[in-house]
Parts: C-alpha cells; sequence; structure tokens
C-alpha cells in the first residue's frame, strides 16, 4: 500500500516518504541513484541524500527504481521519441521537395505505381497513400545514432526531491490539502483524492470540506468503507448518487445513472433524510436539478422505505407534486419587476450569491441610490464570502471597463474557449473602486502575517489558482493567465499521443503573429521550415505512440507572438487516446543532443480536453525583446476532421486576444498586501538563516525548517479561505 501511493506523494509535493529499511552503506548507491535523476532533470536534496546513504544498498536501489519510473513519467520520458526525420533538426527538407521524393519513391514502387499514377492524372495526391509518407523509416536505436550528446549547461532544469515524514504521515497530509482545498481541483487529481480517502477514512479529516466535488469523490470512498457520509445539503446526495456512476459530480453534464444495490440505496436515502429533517427549507435546492433527481427517484425506490419521510418529500419536490420555492426563482421574480432593492435585501441571506450578482445589479440599477444600496450590503456581507469567490470578483471587477464593445473571453470548466463582442452596460466607476477597495481590504484581513516574506521573482506574474480546472496535470504546468519569464536561444515544442483503437493523425503546428495579431508565418506539416525553425515531420497514426517536434530559433522570431497548437487531423479525441501531452523545451545553441532530452523539458501538461484543437500556451516578446510564456489551457470545438493552422488563424488570433488583454490577479497581487515585516526578492544564492514564509516556483534547498513553503505544487494555500 505505502508503496502504492508513493507516487501520488512524490507527484503532487516533489517529497519523497521517508525510505524505510535496514542501516547500511548506502553512499555509493545514493550517488548513483542522484546522478540518474539528474539526467532527467531532477535531484535529491541534501537532506535526502544524506538519509538514503545511511540505509542498505538494497533499500536505496529499489526506492531509486519507484522514484525513477515516477519522475520519468512527470516529465514526459517514460516513452521513446521518435523523428520522422532522422537529423532533426537538422537536414530538414523544403516541404515541396520532401513530398515529391515521396511521390517518386511510391512510383518506383511496384505495389504502390497504379495507384500514384492514377491520382497523378486526375491531378491530387493524397498523401497517406504513399508508402514513405507519415510512417517512421526507421528505429528509435537508428535516431539516437544521429544524435551527440547533450552538452550540459546552467540553465537546464533541476527539480529538486526532498525528504519528506515516514509514509503514513506524508499520504495523510497529502489527503488533508487536497480534500481541504478552497478552490476545486484538476481532473487529475480528483481520482487521487479519492484513493487517498480510501485510505484515510478513519483516519484525521479537514475541519472543512469546501468544494462540493471533492465532497462527493470522499464520499463515494466512505460509502465503499461503510462509513458515515459528510452530507448538508440534499445536492450532495446527489452529486455522490453521480460519482457512484462515474459521471459528472459537477453537475453539469447528464449522468448515466447505474442501478443501486440495497445498501448503497439505504446509505442515499438515509442520509437525504437526515439533510431535509434537519432544514426543510434545502427541499428548495431540488428545482437546480429536477430531472436528475427524478432519474435517481427511479434507482432508489423511495416508497419502499417509509422509515425515511423526509428523504420522500425530496422527489415529490422534483415530480411538482410538493412545493417548495427555491431562492433563485424568488431572487429571479424581483429583478424581473426592477425591484434591484427588494432584490439585494433577500440576497443579503446568500452572501455568495449576492457577489456573484453583483455585476448584474449594479448594470440594472436605475439610479445612484440603487447601485449605493448594492454596494453598501456588499460591504456589509463581504466577511461571510469565501475568499475564492472575493478574489474571483476582484479580478471580474477590474475587467469590468467603462466603455463597451471589447472583447469577452469565456472558457467553461473544461477548457472550451470562445469569444464574443462585450455588449453589457458598464459598471460605473464609482461603485467599481469602492467595491474594489472594500475587496482588497477584505483580502489584507484574511491573509495571515508572513514575517520575513521571501518571494522568487518568476512567481510574481503566476494567476492565482482560483480553479484547479484552469491547470491541466503536468510538471512545470502553471494556472491560465500566469505569465513566466522564457530564458534560451532554442524554443522546442513536442506532442506525443498513443492510439487507442483507432488510426489517430495530431498535428503539432506553431502560428507566429505580429503585434496586431496578424499572421506572419507558420510551422506544420504544410511548412516544415522556415527562418524561424524546423518541423520534425508529419507522423500519421500512432499504434505503438507517435511523436512531432518544432524546434525554434527565438532571435530569428518575426512577429510578437508564437502560438502552438496541437490539431486533430484525423481520429480519436483528446479525451479518448490511451495517452497524449505536450511540453517545450529550452537549449542554448551549443548543447546539440536528442530531440527529447527530460533535463530540458520545462513544461509537460496532459493532453484531456474537448474539441479538436488544443492550445496550451502563448509565447510573447515583451517591449524588453525578452521572450515570456502566457498559459492558456485551452480547446477550440474545430472540425471534426482535417484540422490545419492555416484554419484556424483567425480564431485563434481573436481568442489570444482576448486572453493577453484581460488583467489576472496574480501572486505580485496578493503579496502586495501582505503585512511582512520584511520582503526580500530572493535571487537564488543566500539562503536566510531564520524562518521565512517562502514563495516561488519551486521549493528551495536548506530553508529553516520552520518555514512555511508555498511552491508550485501547493500554490493553491495562497488563496484565502
Amino acid at each position: 500500500m505505502v508503496h502504492r501511493l508513493e507516487p501520488l506523494v512524490v507527484r503532487h509535493t516533489h517529497r519523497l516518504p521517508s525510505p524505510a529499511g535496514p542501516a547500511g552503506e548506502g553512499a555509493v548507491a545514493a550517488r548513483q541513484f542522484d546522478a540518474a535523476l539528474m539526467s532527467v532533470g531532477f535531484k535529491l536534496s541534501a537532506e535526502l541524500l544524506a538519509r538514503l546513504s545511511g540505509l542498505s544498498e538494497g533499500t536505496v536501489l529499489d526506492t531509486a527504481v519507484r522514484t525513477l519510473g515516477t519522475v520519468r513519467e512527470m516529465v514526459g520520458d517514460h516513452v521513446r521519441h521518435n523523428t520522422y526525420f532522422i537529423d532533426f533538426p537538422a537536414n530538414v527538407p523544403d516541404t515541396y521537395d520532401f513530398w515529391t521524393g515521396c511521390i517518386a519513391e511510391a512510383i518506383a514502387d511496384d505495389a504502390s505505381r497504379a495507384s500514384v499514377l492514377e491520382q497523378l492524372s486526375d491531378g491530387v495526391v493524397d498523401l497517406l497513400t504513399l508508402p514513405s509518407y507519415g510512417r517512421y523509416q526507421h528505429t528509435y536505436a537508428e535516431m539516437l545514432g544521429h544524435h551527440e550528446e547533450l552538452i550540459a549547461a546552467a540553465g537546464d532544469r533541476v527539480t529538486v526531491l526532498h525528504l519528506g515524514g515516514d509514509a503514513d504521515a506524508e499520504v495523510t497530509a497529502l489527503y488533508l490539502a487536497l480534500a481541504g482545498s478552497s478552490t476545486p481541483l484538476g481532473e487529475d487529481a480528483l481520482p487521487d483524492l479519492e484513493v487517498l480517502a480510501g485510505v484515510c477514512v478513519d483516519g484525521p479529516q479537514p475541519e472543512e470540506i469546501p468544494v462540493r466535488e471533492n465532497r462527493a469523490v470522499i464520499n463515494r470512498a466512505r460509502l465503499r468503507a461503510g462509513s458515515a457520509l459528510l452530507l448538508d445539503t440534499v445536492t450532495d446526495v446527489l452529486r455522490l448518487a453521480c460519482a457512484w456512476s462515474d459521471g459528472d459530480v459537477t453537475l453539469l453534464e447528464p449522468t448515466r445513472l447505474r442501478g443501486l444495490s440495497r445498501p448503497v440505496r439505504r446509505a442515499l436515502l438515509a442520509g437525504l433524510d437526515s439533510v431535509v429533517a434537519a432544514q426543510p427549507a434545502k427541499l428548495a435546492d431540488v428545482h437546480a436539478h429536477r430531472e436528475a433527481w427524478k432519474r435517481l427517484g427511479e434507482r432508489l425506490h423511495p416508497h419502499e422505505y417509509p422509515q425515511w419521510p423526509h428523504a420522500a418529500h425530496v422527489f415529490a419536490v422534483a415530480r411538482g407534486e410538493k412545493e417548495a420555492r427555491s431562492f433563485d426563482s424568488r431572487v429571479e421574480e424581483l429583478l424581473g419587476m426592477n425591484d434591484i432593492i427588494g432584490a439585494v435585501k433577500l440576497l443579503r441571506s446568500a452572501p455568495g450569491k449576492l457577489f456573484r450578482s453583483l455585476d448584474r445589479l449594479l448594470r440594472h440599477s436605475l439610479d445612484q441610490e440603487e447601485r449605493a444600496t448594492v454596494a453598501d450590503v456588499a460591504e456589509e456581507v463581504v466577511a461571510e464570502v469565501s475568499g475564492r469567490v472575493v478574489l474571483s470578483v476582484r479580478e471580474h471587477l477590474a475587467n469590468r471597463a467603462q466603455d463597451t464593445g471589447e472583447r469577452r473571453v469565456f472558457v467553461n470548466r473544461l477548457g472550451r474557449a470562445w469569444v464574443t463582442e462585450d455588449d453589457r452596460p458598464p459598471v460605473l466607476p464609482p461603485e467599481r473602486e469602492r467595491l474594489v477597495a472594500a475587496l482588497d481590504a477584505e483580502v489584507r484581513r484574511r491573509l495571515p502575517a508572513p514575517g520575513h516574506l521571501l518571494i522568487d521573482p518568476d512567481v510574481l506574474d503566476v494567476a492565482l489558482p482560483l480553479s484547479g480546472r484552469a491547470t491541466a496535470a503536468g510538471l512545470g504546468v502553471l494556472p491560465r493567465g500566469s505569465v513566466s519569464p522564457v530564458d534560451g536561444e532554442l524554443l522546442r515544442f513536442f506532442v506525443y499521443w498513443k492510439q487507442n483503437s483507432h488510426r489517430t493523425d495530431y498535428d503539432l503546428s506553431a502560428l507566429m503573429l505580429d503585434a496586431d495579431y496578424a499572421t506572419v508565418c507558420w510551422l506544420a506539416y504544410t511548412s516544415l521550415k522556415d527562418l524561424e525553425g524546423e518541423h520534425s515531420g508529419d507522423v500519421t497514426e500512432a499504434p505503438d505512440g507517435a511523436s512531432e517536434f518544432i524546434n525554434l530559433r527565438l532571435g530569428a522570431v518575426r512577429g510578437d507572438f508564437i502560438v502552438p497548437q496541437v490539431n486533430i487531423y484525423a481520429g480519436e479525441g483528446f479525451e479518448e487516446v490511451e495517452e497524449s501531452f505536450f511540453g517545450f523545451m529550452l537549449r542554448e545553441a551549443e548543447q546539440q543532443g536528442r530531440p527529447f532530452e527530460p533535463r530540458t523539458v520545462r513544461m509537460k501538461s496532459e493532453l484531456r480536453g474537448p474539441g479538436r484543437v488544443a492550445l496550451p500556451l502563448a509565447f510573447l516578446r515583451g517591449p524588453d525583446g525578452r521572450w515570456r510564456a502566457k498559459w492558456l489551457h485551452l480547446y477550440l470545438k474545430g472540425h471534426p476532421a482535417a484540422n490545419r493552422v492555416e484554419d484556424n488563424r483567425v480564431s485563434v488570433a481573436t481568442l489570444l486576444r482576448g486572453i493577453v488583454e484581460r488583467e489576472q490577479l496574480t501572486v505580485r497581487y496578493l503579496t502586495g498586501l501582505m503585512d511582512a515585516t520584511t520582503t526580500t526578492l530572493w535571487d537564488g544564492a543566500t539562503v536566510p538563516e531564520g524562518p521565512v514564509t517562502y514563495i516561488g516556483l519551486r521549493r528551495p534547498d536548506g530553508l529553516h525548517p520552520e518555514s512555511r513553503i508555498v511552491a508550485l505544487e501547493n500554490l493553491r494555500d495562497l488563496v484565502p479561505a
């Protein structure tokens, strides 16, 4: 069990649970382990190296094998990254010459000659019918033989693995951190939370589980273990039923509910009965998901359990046989009568709903008196609103310019994005500025005193992680809207995919735009090389996995934006393939090396989203000439097949403009509100002697043991409750 959960701890915390085993002379094996880790961009902390050195050689080797497997998968080195052009980025041919060469080879082949000649007579040749197109023409080992060793550089990524506590303590701490998160977890973390919940079901529990989706997966684990459920609304029961059926616990998508065993039905009905018995007013929540409740009633058979009459009331409300007027309907009725004051007075009892309605209330207020009342009530109840909502509203108001006609970007929880013109009336400056000041004051009040605040400057422009769904799973991935520096001469993108059951063709492309978001050029399978760089060649199927690369010389890039994208040309979607991920590497020109070098990987993120075009991030040239990454994590609907960079460049440019011009709440904003005794921008050299509050992208080695550390893996801890 300990070894099964160890990868979860390493992935989420970059801590290795303290290895257990007999004492011995493990120093040599520990140094070998450290060297092997460095080849993939990781390193043991001094404390962890010392701990391993005091254990037996066998214990160290067992630990090394497990850990190396975990970190190699984290960085994308667990698969073989072959290239279509064996010498890439050298000797990449001109696109037209390459295509005509493939046709010539096909004509020389007896098996394909007739078909190709027939196509030529029609004036169009399908590249996929050419024997040498789209399929590797050499083995992975042969490709490696064409590349020199990577020359080490000071800029290569080094991710430190730190020594954790004993395995049980680390597992419990990770469970409490994920379960008690004040922001929704990403899709990758929810399954991990459920695994941990099953193990920790009889152990310590968080004081509060503020995110309902987290509560649902925890309750599923508790239901399996026969433990008491954690319920305080009727919707908690509906979410649990959806979780039990492997459906959508957010309730945004319909779930096909399974048949339920009698023990499960009894547990759900008993929980439902206790919630309604304690607070009958919660029956009003049923209206939001009436159809789902009707379907659940067909599975639960509440009429068979007369001992839980309050549970039966839920389904009576869903069928319209019992009245339970919803809070939202009462608010809508007042707004429909233009009774803003009445709506505000009603919303006072639901501060979260009030804050989510602020924009609507302010822009529909008829006069200054009504707008002032809205602001008065918001200031009165702001202390009762969750920190995530306070920050979300603060960011929203900062982006509500007085002038209309600006672009409005929509991104749903799955990363599907679209842009439209903003035709809403403005939120006038007096109320907007007043509320922004009130929200800033409330955030400042909630932030703990950091003492000596030590900040890595690279983290300042990272967007606050108000939702885990705004960040893809992976290594070195920042929340949507974040900006991070890019240092290096060569920028190399990579995509890897492995199809499940059907031929699947993903195409890696890079679009270059000027300062006005107009197209300069692109690199793709239709444009293999240009002044900026080279494409590794088109691979059109991936039964054993396939990779594509784009190599860019940043100094040669024309334009001000680089937008890498992954287009699905044919086959399975991002959520259907066995595996798919994207990333980028940074190198110096003289480093050489293989097409994929794990220690030069700066980011690797899973591709798991809707749509047929993925936009993981973009690169922006600043006024100082330096490049920076802007994190997107977006998906476009695209076409069912044959998506190409040439066809979506206008929509990509429009979306990018909307994202770039939007103001994000960042770590810089939050640290500016902290009441620190001393604030130091850390240069990475001198470690302070005393305890500090450290905020950075990576946890440094050697900090005082009583320091509070916030790094990328636990950045959500910055969001106040």
